[in-house]
């Protein structure tokens, strides 16, 4: 079985995955249940100076299958007030394994009052900041850190375009120890197609989106933080849901996984079942340790466009004659000889002078009769 022991601002946990803050954190019960359920870390709800009060109904899964595992929600920050948090909430995680991380948003204000409490409860091993705006970030960052020593994770946003990686190196000279990577994206809209009304309560009927959609968007933004900031730790968050996710994560320099819609939608047996489905993937890859996987993607990825046309690889015995190579080739490129599926006589011919080389019937083919002869280069 493999080493899934992960180390944050020197703590050992005994698990990769943090989770992130959200529903599931609502309270210390809640925490403690995620820790009981396998999670090496956990961060709270988002504490303010106001406690929340949620528009309803503020939690939709999407209406397209194509969505699965992808959540959208208007939900704010605590709905306990900070000074619950703590006087009961936090002093009742005293003695918790792995790490403890306290949410603090979303202004210079509310972290100047709210970062010393926290901190002199002794439960928390490092605060996360969390703002709206690339400039709030920075000095909130800048004012938590005049309140307390603890490591501090600058929680960073796609929705800050071009400014997110300058807003990050500011955070870090501001006092920011690392950065989580990223905040659930949006603004998004969905609509009851029956009715012709909004699915979502709160402003504008408009929500933020979490889950499988967002991990593309996620792990770019933690490789291109690992690339830039090699010495600042990244809790990788957005849309993993399975092993396999986990370990592209980790691929491109995630130091820990923050997950919230994965256990939020499938409950907190998640953590245990993904557990063994990454041991499994891990042992039968050869790998003793997940850490060893930390970053070895990052060497791979090109910094300039790789435009040589690709070579291509049939196996007629594995060809079913789906025939989607050659009916999904928007330059129609491709034609197949012979009629019966998994035969010697069935032939691709690639049309060259139309093909543009883009992949997609590589990607298209299911079975693995055809493949790249030349890619990775």
């Amino acid at each position: 079985m493999a080493d899934l022991t992960t180390e944050l601002f020197g703590i050992t946990m005994s698990s990769p995955f943090v989770l992130a803050s959200g529903p599931l954190s609502y309270d210390a019960t809640g925490l403690w249940e995620a820790y009981r359920a396998g999670a090496g870390g956990v961060v709270t709800k988002t504490l303010r100076l106001e406690r929340a009060i949620n528009p309803t109904p503020h939690m939709v899964a999407p209406r397209s299958s194509n969505l699965r595992a992808t959540l959208f929600n208007t939900e704010k920050w605590a709905d306990l007030p900070w000074e619950q948090w703590a006087a009961r909430e936090l002093p009742a995680m005293r003695g918790h394994p792995g790490l403890l991380i306290a949410s603090i948003g979303h202004t210079p204000e509310e972290g100047e009052v709210i970062a010393g409490p926290v901190a002199a409860t002794g439960a928390v091993d490092a605060i996360e900041c969390v703002a709206y705006t690339k400039d709030t970030i920075v000095d909130l960052v800048r004012v938590v850190r005049q309140q307390t020593a603890l490591p501090i994770l600058a929680k960073l946003t796609f929705n800050w375009g071009d400014d997110l990686y300058p807003a990050a190196a500011a955070a870090l000279q501001a006092g920011a120890t690392g950065f989580t990577a990223i905040d659930s994206i949006g603004p998004t809209l969905q609509i009851d197609i029956e009715t012709g009304q909004p699915t979502i309560g709160g402003a504008g009927n408009k929500a933020w989106m979490s889950g499988a959609a967002i991990r593309p968007v996620a792990q770019a933004v933690v490789a291109e933080l690992a690339a830039r900031f090699p010495a600042a730790p990244i809790v990788g968050t957005g849309g993993v849901i399975q092993a396999e996710d986990a370990v592209e994560m980790m691929m491109v320099g995630a130091r820990a996984i923050g997950v919230c819609t994965g256990p939020l939608l499938r409950g907190l047996e998640w953590f245990e079942r993904t557990h063994k489905s990454l041991n499994a993937w891990l042992d039968g890859h050869g790998h003793a340790r997940l850490a060893d996987l930390r970053g070895v993607a990052l060497q791979h990825l090109h910094l300039a466009e790789d435009t040589a046309p690709l070579t291509f690889v049939f196996e007629p015995l594995k060809c079913t004659k789906c025939d989607l190579c050659v009916v999904l080739c928007p330059y129609d490129a491709r034609l197949m000889a012979g009629d019966k599926p998994k035969t010697p006589d069935l032939q691709q011919i690639l049309l060259e002078d139309r093909c543009r080389y883009c992949g997609l019937c590589v990607e298209v083919c299911k079975p693995g009769a055809l493949t790249y002869g030349n890619w990775p280069r």
